[in-house]
């Protein structure tokens, strides 16, 4: 009697049991589904970089720019499995996870960043492109869509076309890049308002003179982005202090720098710019984009590198520039010395390239301007910068010691027979690789490429404009003292 009563009791336990190792089983299954799917939120981006093999496109399709920059057109280079291939082989380019298609969140961003929709003519134009109807800007979430920019010397002033992309991924779904700069659609809630016009583009190819016409057309361009801005209430309402244009070819916006000095310009140096125009207090400097080729991971030691000093470029410039035919004098018969002219021309960037990764040293001398790529080219193949340009301004010295991996030598000791000589000599081995590991570390900060990638430049300039932006609101703040009592 007592057994049949218990028999209910025991089946309904036996049943309870198998439910909870069902729940159990299916919790577990579940975890681990989600975990395959969600991986990218619940892992750093710095740590699944370090996991997968490679780099490879795992994170997302990568552009930068092909290993000739010679090239007029050059060619995308698409990170696919670990192998690099051109555009024209993308029928098999694994594109990003629909996990990965998320936008920046604005309230998470460092930056706030307004963009003004300029015509066509302004940026993407320039480069040929043309839109469907009234589209502005490209499709930058398809890097087939992506306009090409040109190669050559034309690289080296490339940035605004790169802050340009990066600012419009930071809203496109399927592009994994860093979430310091965002663009907002209103300008309310922007930290600075940018400027997309491809000023340096714009003087490379348009600052002559052609066919009958009375003014340039990057004269003209300039003319109607000066009307453009002082129509816009956000100009008025801060007379441009809050504004980033883009200005880094020494020469462009010749014209118009005068009526829109209050701006925030990123140039490469100082050099052709008075005080009250540009200056550190407001202004940013930003690496030029090298054109000689990185070394990466094939970086050669001391031993390796047989020249002592390097150095290919104009020798017979005018200004400051004057002290690289003193150097030439002093240095052009010295047997572990290359000291040449050199041009872009007959593979010019190629040899370069050899040659800065084949030396010790490599000369950044002031030429017009007090800065120039080569300083750049020589971060990138490795080679230990000597920097004789007493007016330089570099880029990011707030947050990198150049003294770490550059040597300076002021330009009235450089002249001096057999000093600078002397000076490299006496540099050890130990004292060289020193300098040499830290070019390895920082060489990174002076990428560009897209989408933009953590500590590269295009997130350095960004994060330069955010070191900024205290001083723009304390000037508007100054600025709104009396103004109550205007409108009263």
């Amino acid at each position: 009697m007592l057994d049949r009563k218990m028999q209910p009791l025991l089946e309904s336990r036996r049943l309870l049991s198998c439910v909870v190792f069902m729940a159990i089983f299916l919790m577990i299954f579940s975890c681990s589904v989600l975990l395959k799917s969600s991986s990218r939120y619940l892992i750093p981006e710095s740590v699944l970089m370090l996991v997968l093999p490679n780099k490879t496109s795992e994170l997302g399709t990568r552009i930068s720019y092909s290993d000739d920059p010679s090239r007029n057109a050059p060619l995308p280079l698409i990170t696919v499995g670990g192998k690099r291939t051109t555009s024209e082989n993308q029928d098999g380019v694994r594109r990003n996870s629909e996990s990965l298609k998320r936008k920046c969140d604005p309230s998470q961003a460092l930056l706030k960043v307004y963009m003004y929709d300029l015509p066509l003519q302004f940026h993407f134009g320039l480069l040929g492109w043309k839109g469907k109807g009234y589209q502005i800007w490209p499709d930058v979430g398809n890097v087939d869509h992506v306009p090409r920019y040109p190669g050559g010397l034309n690289l080296q002033h490339s940035m605004e076309y790169w802050l340009t992309l990066d600012l419009l991924s930071s809203n496109t779904p399927g592009v994994m890049r860093p979430c310091m700069a965002v663009r907002v659609m209103n300008s309310s809630a922007a930290d600075v308002i940018f400027v997309p016009f491809f000023s340096s583009l714009s003087y490379n190819r348009h600052s002559k003179l052609e066919g009958k016409e009375k003014i340039s057309k990057d004269r003209f361009l300039q003319d109607e982005l000066v009307k453009y801005l002082m129509n816009q209430e956000e100009w008025r309402s801060s007379g441009g202090k809050d504004h980033l244009i883009i200005a880094h070819h020494p020469n462009s916006m010749l014209e118009a720098r005068w009526k829109i000095s209050a701006a925030m310009f990123l140039l490469a140096d100082f050099g052709r710019y008075p005080t009250e125009i540009a200056n550190l207090k407001k202004d940013i400097i930003a690496p030029y984009r090298h054109v000689a080729l990185s070394v990466g991971n094939e970086s050669a030691p001391f031993e390796k590198r047989p020249i002592l000093a390097y150095f290919q470029g104009a020798i017979y410039r005018k200004d400051g520039g004057m002290i690289r035919q003193k150097l030439y004098q002093l240095l052009k018969d010295v047997k572990d010395v290359h000291f040449a002219y050199g041009s872009v021309r007959q593979n010019g960037i190629r040899h370069a390239s050899r040659g800065m990764a084949s030396s010790k040293f490599c000369l950044n001398i002031a030429g017009d301007t007090p800065s120039s790529n080569r300083l750049f080219d020589a971060i990138v193949s490795h080679c230990v910068p000597v920097i004789v340009s007493d007016d330089i301004e570099l880029p990011f010295e707030d947050v990198l010691d150049y003294s770490e991996f550059c040597i300076f030598v002021r330009a009235s000791d450089a002249v001096k027979k057999r000093f600078l000589l002397n000076l490299l000599r006496r540099v050890t081995r130990a004292d060289w690789t020193k300098m040499w590991q830290k070019l390895k570390e920082v060489a990174h900060h002076f990428e560009y490429q897209y989408p933009s990638k953590q500590g590269d430049a295009v997130q350095m300039i960004w994060e330069a404009v955010s070191h900024k932006i205290s001083h723009v609101h304390l000037e508007l703040h100054k600025d709104n003292r009396f103004r109550q009592q205007l409108i009263e």
